[in-house]
This record gives structure tokens, C-alpha cells and sequence, in this order.
């Protein structure tokens, strides 16, 4: 079974970083100058979003490499999907389907309202947020999984600050990225703990005064009697009295 491979920021930028981002792409207002893959995307996403009752309208950039499908609708909330998941999948679909059949392939980005950017936003903020704290603990935190894209916008924003790297692990759909410390801190803290209570222990045992073997313990008086015996031995009132019992009879 072969290894996963961790992916560095070094690998991760090999790939197109870009593809996102609409300073490369020029707005299409005339529909007859829009790609003939551009149109099979648009197409495709109709049919699936009309079957979910959703009306989408588009706004598409392009130049000669490729493209972006800007989406607005009715429900641009179940477009997106869950952190993008739903833009994702209809990005994955679309590529497959416009470039079926072609050796030269055309890139189709899929975005609703501008979501993308937001969320390369989201990521970056986040990559700073996890390395301060990487830093301030020495101590490495995984984030979740996320797809190739989101894992290339964190290891970019990491490499440019001092202190901490990046790095993916695991298998996809699973894979994530660990954000470490270049200088990490030891993790001594469970031990000390511990030795701290044994050296407390060991000092409270020294100080205490010890009990000399050879002098005698002091024998405690136990009174063993019990109520009925104090009752019985108690004066009676007739003992008082002078003459017994009988005394004060006149005879």
C-alpha cells in the first residue's frame, strides 16, 4: 500500500494558485464570444438546479485558459452548500463534462456571489489565527480536512510567517494540514506535575516527627462499665438514713 505524501507549501504551489481569482479574467457580456465548454457548464448547472427548484442566473469571466461561472439565485444559500461543498461538486461535474472527449482542457471555476474569495479570505485569517497560537505554545494543531485548493491558500499563508511550517497528511477526503513550530517546546508539563507531588510527599514524610519505637505507648483508661451497673451502684435513699430501714420504728 503506498504512503500518502506529505504536501509542503513548496508542492502546493506548483499547482495554479490562481484559479480563482478574477484579475486574470475578462468580463463576458456578449454571449456569442463565450466558450462552447463555458455554455456546456451553464447547461449542465440549470438542469441541476431547476430539478431543485432553484432559478440561477450567470455572469461569466474568461480568458484563453479558462473560465469562471459566477451563479446568482433564489437560494444561493443551497447553491454554496456547506463551506462551498455543494459549488464544489458542481465545479467537479462541470469540468468533467465540458472537457469529455477534448485533449485540451479548459478550466471551469463554479462561484455564487463571489464565495470564493470570502472563503480564501476565511482560510487566511484562520492559517494566522492557528500559527500565533502554534507559536506562542510550541505546540502543532491540525486543522480540519479540506480539498487541495483550501490546502494550497493555508500552506501559501503560513509560508510568510517566521516560526511556523505547514504540512498535509493523510488521504483524501481526509486530508488536512498540521501547522508546527520550526522550535518546539517540550511537553514536560505531565511529568513535572508528577514529580512535583512525589518531592511534596517525600518532604512532608522528612518533616514529620517520627515516633521513637522503644518508648512505651501511653495506655488509655477505658471505662467499660455499662448504665445498668452505674444505676445499680448508685445510693440508694434509704442508705442515708441513721438507723436503717427500721430505725425510726417506735417500739
Amino acid at each position: 500500500m503506498p504512503q500518502p505524501v506529505e504536501e509542503t507549501v513548496e508542492t502546493a504551489e506548483k499547482t495554479d494558485d490562481e484559479e480563482f481569482s478574477l484579475d486574470n479574467f475578462a468580463l463576458i457580456e456578449d454571449e456569442s464570444l463565450i466558450e462552447p465548454k463555458v455554455k456546456i457548464a451553464m447547461d449542465y448547472i440549470t438542469s441541476v438546479l431547476r430539478a431543485m427548484d432553484i432559478e440561477p442566473e450567470f455572469t461569466v469571466y474568461q480568458n484563453e485558459s479558462g473560465a469562471v461561472i459566477n451563479i446568482e439565485s433564489n437560494n444561493n444559500g443551497t447553491v454554496i452548500g456547506r463551506r462551498g461543498e455543494t459549488l464544489d461538486s458542481l465545479q467537479y461535474l462541470c469540468s468533467i463534462i465540458a472537457n469529455k472527449g477534448d485533449k485540451d482542457y479548459f478550466r471551469i471555476t463554479i462561484d455564487c456571489l463571489g464565495y470564493r474569495s470570502k472563503r480564501k479570505e476565511t482560510l487566511e485569517q484562520l492559517a494566522v489565527k492557528v500559527a500565533k497560537s502554534v507559536l506562542r505554545t510550541g505546540r502543532s494543531q491540525p486543522l480540519e480536512p479540506m480539498n487541495p485548493y483550501e490546502r494550497r491558500v493555508i500552506h501559501s499563508a503560513v509560508s510568510k510567517i517566521e516560526g511556523v511550517s505547514s504540512r498535509s497528511v493523510g488521504e483524501e477526503p481526509y486530508r488536512k494540514i498540521i501547522i508546527s513550530s520550526n522550535n518546539p517546546k517540550p511537553n514536560n508539563k505531565r511529568r513535572n506535575g508528577r514529580n512535583d507531588r512525589n518531592d511534596r510527599r517525600r518532604n512532608d514524610r522528612r518533616n514529620s516527627p517520627r515516633r521513637n519505637n522503644n518508648e512505651p505507648m501511653e495506655r488509655k483508661s477505658i471505662d467499660l462499665s455499662t448504665s445498668f451497673e452505674k444505676d445499680y451502684k448508685k445510693p440508694k435513699p434509704e442508705d442515708s438514713m441513721e438507723g436503717g430501714l427500721y430505725g425510726k420504728i417506735e417500739l
